[in-house]
């Protein structure tokens, strides 16, 4: 089984979308592969654009705080700084 990696950064706003950029050289490059078809390599970050239906969701904007992993060979992303659901 596979290590399970995980980062945590704010979430962007980029060309009027919400982007994640994760510098390859601090953990992006582990995400390479779980995270085909939803992502691109711009210069030295993966750059992943995230769906409004998905930030809605996970209740999260412009200068969110998301936590990323690659559980299950997976990308996965989960918000740390929203509210709670009740």
């Amino acid at each position: 089984m596979d290590s399970v990696f995980t980062l945590q950064g704010p979430v962007e706003k980029i060309d009027g979308k919400l982007t994640l950029r994760i510098p390859l050289v601090a953990g992006g490059d582990l995400f390479v592969g779980c995270s085909r078809g939803i992502s691109e390599i711009d210069g030295e970050f993966l750059k992943i654009t995230i769906p409004e239906w998905l930030s809605g969701m996970l209740r999260i904007d412009e200068g969110s705080v998301v936590k990323v992993d690659n559980e299950n060979g997976k990308f996965n992303i989960h918000p740390v700084d929203s509210p709670a659901l009740q």
